[in-house]
Parts: structure tokens; C-alpha cells; sequence
């Protein structure tokens, strides 16, 4: 069995959380790593005393499950096997939980009636609608899985020394999806594999959950928002962008297309702030894809829109490392992101390089202007150190490798 990498980040995240009344969920796109992250979570448990029969495991999209889909069954085999514990702790541990009809019931009860700890994880974001939250009373704390950092890109590489920004430039290619650690192969490969994800596992699964007929338009849509990833637009440019295109589409339809694809985790929405009156606006908002790699797949070129895609990496990490993220606006000034977590802050401007006077004023100039504490960086692909002004300047890779940024 291949080694798992093992994700601390999320762990040290969940540890707290662990032996108390509260169901963990785990959410994410498909093929992210949910799976394994049940695994590493098994694994962080044996090693704390735990021990192995105290788990139950199942997994719902295999066709092993198929009779275990509804409440009622799933709850009378995970009883049956909880009440072999003789009263232990059961860890229960379910994946794709959204295949089991109505399966919010059967686990509120297991948590109400026996001794145990429920880790889920699910591909839809609908998995914690407003009635989910009110029939499981609240108890439950969520993690979103990512696609791979660059550091477990990394990590996956086989070389024990690996050339580090030979390592970025791959990274950019083909983004961080899991099945590429430990299995190196051709860019047209990589291609194959990342658009079969697309096609087979995240349109199918947007089409299924949607019941959307018009699936050339969706698919429209999707790359139109790909193609503008780290740029500010409305549901309206799209209208107008498909009108160009002799397809018509009211504004409502583009939003409820765009929500389908953020319930499927295939981006992420990224609102922006307003620094002078302290408020989140509520138009021309960013998206970003959660893994770069399709995108190139799909549209190819992230070499060519290396602005772009620098901001969509850095845009994950911190998404990744727990930050709340939005993009910032200072009068007429753009700040690209605005991290806070636990009460810290953090401001960052993402460049490709800084290869003017114009471009370092512009980057940093706009820094200057926020008139507070909290460190703020500028993060490029230069190699040479240009921070001033009390403003760190990163290389890129660096930047994604350090431990933290606080």
C-alpha cells in the first residue's frame, strides 16, 4: 500500500475535536483526499491507544454498501456492530455519506444512543443545508480538503531531493490533485486523467445533482469562469459574454448555475471588503478554481496567465492553512488578498514579476496605504529580496513552503 502523506495541518485542525459530541464532516471536490484523510485520521488514533476493532469503516461508493443507502438499514448495521464494542467507543468512520438516503437521521441517532465519535465526509456542499444544521442541533464541525499544497506536492515527488522550482513550474501545470504523488507521468497524460476527472466525476456529478438539460451551456459557463480566475465579475458579464457566444440566459440561471458549482467544490467565491467603510461588498466578487490543474486541462495556458494562476495558488493555500480570505479594496486601490484567522490579519500582493519601477511601486505602493500593524507581503517568482518599507518580499515558492507567515 502506498504511503500516505500525511496532511498535519488538517490533523492538528481536528485533533481538538476529537472524543467530543460533535460530528466531524469532512467536505471537499472528489479525488481531493477525503478518503485518505479518514485513513490518516484511523492511523492518529491507533497511535494514541485506539485500538484497530474500535473502527467501522465504510465507504458508499462502493457497490459493498449498496444495501446499507437508507437510514433505517445503515443505522441497524452500524448498531449491531457498536453493540459488539461491549461499550467501548466506536469510531465510525463514513464516506460520501450524501449516497444514503436521509442519512442525517441515522447518524444524529447513532451519536444520541451510543458511545461514539462519527468522522463523515461528503461531496456536496448541500450537506450542511439550514435543515441539516437544525436537525443535528449544531453538533457538527466541518474541514474543507484540498487539493495538495505545493509542499505535498512536494512531499509526493519521488526524488529525495527534488529541484524546487522545476517542482513549481509542474505544480502550475498540473495543479495538486492526489493521484499525481508517486505517479509521475507525460503533461498529455496528466491532461487525460485531470479532464476525465472533470468530465466523468465533477460535470456528471453538477448535471446529476442539478437536473440540468442544458449541459454544452453549463459547460460554457465553466470555463468562462476558468478562464477569469482572479479577475472581479458579475453573473451579468456572463450573460453578456454568452450573448457574444448567440446563447441567452437571464442572470438568475448564471447564479444558480455558479451555486451548483461551488455546492460541487469546483471553486471557491471570494468576496471583497471594503478597508474605509469596513463592510464586505456584494458585487464583482473573484472566483478561483480549487484545482488549478483542471483549469489547464480544460483551457489550457496557466503559463501563459501565470498572474492568474499565482493568485489562485496563493488564494488556496490560505484557504488551506484556515484563513478566512477576501480581496480588498482602498479607495481605488486593489489589496488581492485580506487573510484573518483568530483574531491576526494578514495582506498580500501576488505578482509574476516585478520587473519595473512601475510594478514595484504598484505592488507595494498599494501596501503603504493600509495604515495598521499587521504584516503584509508581496509574493513574486523574482528570486532577489526587493521588501521595503517594512513590506516582506517573497519568492513564491518560498512563500508556500514556510511554516507560517505570523
Amino acid at each position: 500500500m502506498k504511503q500516505l502523506i500525511r496532511r498535519e495541518h488538517y490533523l492538528d485542525r481536528i485533533r481538538p475535536f476529537v472524543n467530543k459530541d460533535v460530528i466531524k464532516v469532512l467536505t471537499g471536490m472528489r479525488r481531493t483526499g477525503k478518503s485518505a484523510m479518514l485513513e490518516l485520521i484511523r492511523e492518529d488514533l491507533i497511535k494514541q491507544g485506539v485500538s484497530a476493532e474500535q473502527f467501522i469503516s465504510l465507504n458508499f461508493e462502493s457497490f459493498r454498501t449498496e444495501k446499507l443507502r437508507t437510514a433505517r438499514a445503515l443505522y441497524d448495521e452500524l448498531a449491531d456492530k457498536i453493540e459488539a464494542l461491549g461499550g467501548r467507543t466506536a469510531y465510525v468512520l463514513l464516506d460520501e455519506i450524501q449516497e444514503v438516503t436521509e442519512w442525517e437521521k441515522c447518524v444524529n441517532s447513532l451519536r444520541v444512543d451510543y458511545p461514539c465519535d462519527i468522522f463523515i465526509t461528503g461531496s456536496n456542499a448541500r450537506l450542511l443545508s439550514s435543515e441539516l444544521a437544525t436537525l443535528l442541533s449544531g453538533r457538527y464541525v466541518t474541514f474543507e480538503i484540498f487539493p495538495f499544497s505545493f509542499a505535498e506536492h512536494l512531499e509526493g515527488r519521488s526524488e529525495k531531493s527534488p529541484d524546487v522550482r522545476a517542482a513549481f513550474l509542474e505544480y502550475v501545470e498540473r495543479g495538486g490533485m492526489p493521484f499525481f504523488a508517486g505517479n509521475p507521468c507525460i503533461h498529455e497524460d496528466a491532461v487525460q486523467y485531470l479532464s476525465d476527472i472533470f468530465q466523468s466525476v465533477i460535470l456528471k456529478d453538477i448535471v446529476k445533482r442539478h437536473a440540468i438539460r442544458d449541459v454544452d451551456l453549463l459547460e460554457r459557463i465553466i470555463k468562462f469562469v476558468m478562464s477569469n480566475v482572479g479577475r472581479t465579475f458579475s453573473a451579468r458579464s456572463v450573460t453578456n459574454f454568452l450573448k457574444s457566444e448567440k446563447r441567452s440566459l437571464s442572470t438568475d440561471t448564471v447564479l444558480n448555475y455558479l451555486n451548483a458549482c461551488l455546492e460541487a467544490f469546483l471553486f471557491e467565491h471570494i468576496r471583497r471588503e471594503d478597508l474605509s467603510g469596513k463592510r464586505i461588498l456584494t458585487v464583482n466578487e473573484k472566483y478561483f478554481i480549487v484545482d488549478h490543474g483542471i483549469r489547464e486541462a480544460i483551457c489550457g495556458g496557466n503559463t501563459q496567465d501565470m498572474d492568474q494562476i499565482l493568485e489562485n495558488i496563493i488564494c488556496l493555500e490560505l484557504l488551506r492553512r484556515g484563513w478566512a480570505v477576501t480581496v480588498g479594496r482602498l479607495g481605488d486601490k486593489e489589496i488581492d488578498f485580506i487573510g484573518s484567522r483568530n483574531g491576526k490579519r494578514i495582506y498580500i500582493q501576488v505578482a509574476y514579476l516585478l520587473a519595473s519601477a512601475e510594478t514595484v511601486e504598484r505592488e507595494f505602493g498599494v501596501l503603504r496605504c493600509v495604515r495598521d500593524n499587521h504584516p503584509k507581503f508581496v509574493v513574486s517568482l523574482d528570486e532577489v529580496d526587493m521588501s521595503r518599507d517594512g513590506i516582506r518580499h517573497m519568492n513564491v515558492g518560498d512563500f508556500l513552503l514556510a511554516d507560517d507567515w505570523v
